[in-house]
């Protein structure tokens, strides 16, 4: 789960680290009333979506007095900014955050994240700061360090001055940073976060250290202990697909392409995502129901898939394991059923009663294509959809 720069300041301000003032703005009438409390003179302007790149399409804006600041706010408030996140059809400002201006003397980019491959916390630095650090790894990767630390109380020092390196901070920054280091360490363990991302972190031209932006993304299988997290979520921002897709415990994430897809077990999902590509099409998402679902919750699964336009036919995979074969079949006939089914559907069964669920497709008297294998059922949806 995902939340906004407001929101993930007012968390770095509750550990301790170091954040300029700012107030959200939720209508621009409160404009007036709420910026009473900030004292500078200039102020920056920002749009509050869940996505990159908003200074580059017009979503940041610095003023120099009030008059400014309206009128930037009233450009920006309600516009549709398309971002290389948002995709091209960009996402609606629905809330504005208004920050004290910072005197920028030098930019840094610091994050840290769960990295599952070894079990451990990532910090990343590096001296490209405001840039996708993305970019950074792929054109000077010698700009960039990452310091993998053990899961203990705080951040051993030998690590902190391993992150903190390639900063080359004087004594006073480096006390900040370390104590911004552990602020962010804590953060991550304490609210079940999977990255905290602080670009740019800036040197002020007065030596001062400032987070100048932040993004916070959480775990969202742990998110049921969290309910302080749960309650920044907007819903605004989330693909409404995957807002129902949540209600039903389904695994769903909305992509571009034509064809439907319901498996069980993420990894069999993403291998027959790929094998829909090698046939020359395009998965229209990611949808996995679980090792145990139930006939209730595949016929959610299937109207899912079926709300999306774009879906031009469907490809159900699944190998039961825990999972039976024929609980599955009689979840996609009635739903198939109750949606009028008019689009194309493969469907291939493996494991679990499998056979009792073929019985049940091919007697319910809708035109099912049957697979004998992944590689027959991607053929064959990707023939039927021509």
């Amino acid at each position: 789960m995902n939340i906004h720069e407001h929101q993930a300041k007012e968390i770095l301000k509750e550990y301790g680290a170091p954040v300029s003032n700012g107030v959200v703005i939720f209508e621009l009438n409160e404009i007036d009333k709420k910026i009473q409390f900030l004292k500078s003179k200039e102020y920056v302007v920002k749009a509050q979506i869940h996505a990159g790149g908003r200074g580059k399409a017009g979503g940041v804006k610095l003023v120099k007095n009030i008059e400014e600041l309206k009128k930037q706010a009233a450009r920006i408030f309600g516009k549709i900014l398309k971002t290389h996140q948002t995709g091209p059809e960009g996402k609606k400002v629905k809330r504005l955050y208004i920050e004290e201006a910072s005197d920028i003397s030098k930019e840094f980019y610091l994050s840290c994240l769960v990295d599952r491959a070894s079990s451990m916390v990532a910090f990343i630095s590096s001296t490209e700061g405001g840039m996708d650090i993305e970019k950074v790894a792929a054109e000077t990767p010698q700009k960039i360090i990452t310091t993998k630390v053990d899961m203990k109380e705080n951040v051993q020092k030998d690590d902190v001055n391993k992150i903190l390196e390639i900063f080359n901070f004087n004594e006073k920054q480096k006390l900040v940073a370390s104590k911004l280091i552990q602020s962010l360490y804590k953060i991550l363990i304490e609210k079940d976060a999977s990255l905290i991302e602080i670009n740019p972190l800036i040197i002020t031209k007065d030596d001062n250290i400032v987070c100048l932006d932040a993004k916070m993304s959480f775990d969202d299988n742990a998110i049921f202990r969290r309910p302080e997290i749960l309650s920044l979520r907007d819903l605004n921002e989330e693909e409404p697909a995957e807002i129902e897709a949540s209600k039903h415990d389904l695994a769903y994430i909305k992509l571009n392409g034509s064809i439907g897809c319901m498996v069980n077990g993420a990894g069999l999902a993403m291998a027959t995502m790929d094998i829909i590509k090698l046939y020359g099409k395009e998965p229209a998402n990611f949808l996995d129901v679980g090792g145990g679902a139930s006939k209730e919750k595949v016929s959610s699964a299937f109207r899912l898939i079926l709300s999306d336009k774009s879906v031009k036919g469907i490809l159900i995979n699944i190998f039961g394991g825990i999972m039976q074969c024929d609980v599955i079949a009689q979840g996609v006939v009635e739903a198939a059923k109750e949606t009028n089914l008019k689009v194309p559907l493969v469907v291939r069964l493996a494991g679990t009663n499998f056979q009792e669920g073929k019985n049940i497709l091919d007697k319910s008297g809708l035109k099912i294509l049957s697979a004998s294998d992944l590689n027959d059922a991607a053929k064959k949806i990707v023939e039927a959809i021509k």
